[in-house]
């Protein structure tokens, strides 16, 4: 049989499958052709040596997007734009850039210890048209995954895993950062309403950028990469897989941009929780819930957000107290100002540090900052609550010459000696000399600048030299006043003593002169 003979033949036996399968197609009826096309399916598999596994992109009674389809698609991104011929480029909500994706009816070869399988694309419509608010299920993509059924287990379990790992990493990484304040809870009610607002955090602050010493700067970033390292260890010890930082020093010394600096190292979301708006202990715990994974959990100025130890009573409170209840519309007055009133207390807060609740999620950084730590209670900062405590203090020269290449441009300059000598003299924090650095007018230059800085510094000098005298006048003058106070006190006394005696004897004379002895 020739080549052309043999051609012919199989086209005409192809035009006999299309025949039967046509007339299959529009002649049997759907309930007997599913049975045909079942039984077709089992026996095709009985020699088809290979597994099949669909993750559809949609699942559920309200067809959400599936987060295993997300990760399966930020996993074959990389695999996608390398290998496949027709990518897709989507906008991938909270993503920085364009996700490239397969194409439908695209695949792509992937290997995992030594195994070799296929991601292939595919998207069903629906010939039925819906009226309903959420499209149809068949009218979805979704990815498929093929591989010999000798490798089932190792597929089922450590690759699929390892696929989930690695797409969520990605996610991450691609994920835009974002600054959220939490919501009063008079609107959690409302329609799509959140516990939660929030914007993009673009803050460009960063460890390179930070003035503060080298040294100190390092131990911090060390520590904020065991931390986020640790998740085995932390599981180990039985601890929440948590950290919290206490910053604390004078205002201005860059509290709030250590923040946004361990924000960007980290790749972390920020949730500034301002206390004041939370009404009670229990709002609390459902605001920490509402917080993701990899997070900066922020209260700012600490001692300042709530009266977190009046505790009891004083007398003055109990007194206002009977005062009340004797006047039912001052009782009412003060009943309406309680009622606005955060109920937080310092066991909430407590219990939301490191309490069960605490260790609901986890990779979460708690921070607190203030200008005050020995205003704190010892309870709230000991270590296993706040376990690493910053001090953000003075500017000294290192902090300077960040500020100098970060305003100036400049490494060094001959000025720098005599900045040196006075950040030793002097104390001033990094906000002060970083708007001393910055140029005022387009034309002027870093001497100008550097020389405006030490003018202020010399000033704060004479400053703090005049405060210093004026403050050892006042402390002699109230040691002279003490010591008159004391003199004046001990003439009295005196006095005192000496007139008893002249009255003790004026009385003796007195006496005897009555008595007729004289």
């Amino acid at each position: 049989m020739t080549a052309v003979e043999m051609w012919s033949r199989l086209g005409s036996v192809m035009a006999g499958l299309m025949f039967v399968w046509a007339m299959f197609k529009d002649y049997f009826p759907p309930q007997l052709r599913r049975h045909v096309e079942a039984y077709a399916r089992k026996a095709v598999d009985q020699v088809h040596p290979y597994v099949h596994i669909k993750f559809p992109e949609f699942a559920g009674e309200r067809l959400e997007r599936c987060e295993t389809f997300t990760a399966i698609q930020n996993y074959l991104s990389g695999s996608a734009s390398a290998k496949a011929k027709r990518l897709k480029a989507e906008s991938v909500k909270d993503s920085k850039s364009l996700v490239l994706s397969m194409d439908e009816n695209e695949e792509v070869v992937d290997e995992f210890e030594g195994v070799k399988l296929w991601w292939s694309s595919k998207l069903i419509l629906s010939q039925k048209p819906t009226f309903s608010l959420f499209s149809s299920a068949e009218d979805r993509r979704f990815y498929t995954l093929t591989f010999h059924w000798s490798h089932r287990e190792l597929i089922t379990g450590s690759y699929i895993e390892h696929v989930l790992e690695k797409g969520k990493a990605v996610a991450v990484d691609n994920r835009q950062r974002k600054l959220f304040t939490n919501n009063s809870s008079s609107n959690w009610g409302h329609y799509k309403a959140t516990k939660w607002s929030h914007v993009l955090f673009k803050h460009p602050s960063t460890f390179d950028t930070l003035a503060m010493e080298p040294s100190k700067k390092k131990e911090i970033m060390n520590d904020l990469l065991r931390f986020q390292r640790a998740k085995e260890y932390y599981e180990r010890i039985g601890k929440a897989w948590k950290r919290g930082y206490l910053l604390y020093g004078p205002p201005g010394t860059g509290k709030s941009t250590m923040i946004a600096a361990m924000a960007n190292f980290l790749n972390y979301d920020v949730y500034d929780l301002e206390l004041t708006t939370v009404k009670d202990n229990t709002e609390l715990r459902k605001l920490l819930i509402d917080t993701s994974e990899k997070s900066i959990i922020v209260i700012e100025d600490i001692d300042c957000s709530l009266d977190l130890t009046g505790q009891r009573k004083t007398k003055k409170q109990e007194k206002e107290a009977d005062e009340e209840k004797a006047d039912p519309v001052k009782k009412k007055m003060k009943g309406e100002e309680e009622s606005k009133e955060s109920k937080v207390t310092l066991s909430g807060l407590l219990s939301f540090i490191d309490g069960l609740w605490s260790a609901c999620g986890g990779e979460r950084i708690i921070v607190f900052t203030t200008n005050f730590v020995e205003k704190l209670d010892p309870a709230l900062i000991r270590r296993g609550r706040m376990d690493k405590h910053i001090k953000m203090s003075y500017c000294c020269f290192e902090s300077f010459k960040v500020l100098a290449r970060n305003y100036l441009g400049v490494e060094s300059h001959p000025q720098f000696a005599r900045v040196r000598l006075l950040l030793k003299e002097t104390e001033m924090t990094p906000a002060d000399v970083a708007e001393n650095l910055m140029p005022k007018l387009d034309d002027e230059d870093e001497d100008a600048c550097l020389e405006g800085l030490i003018e202020a510094l010399e000033k704060a000098k004479e400053d703090a030299r005049k405060k210093s005298e004026e403050e050892e006048k006042a402390a002699a003058a109230e040691a002279e006043a003490t010591a008159a106070r004391a003199i004046a006190e001990e003439e009295a006394q005196q006095a005192s003593s000496v007139e008893k005696q002249e009255n003790g004897g004026r009385g003796c004379a007195k006496e005897v002169k009555e008595n007729g002895v004289l």
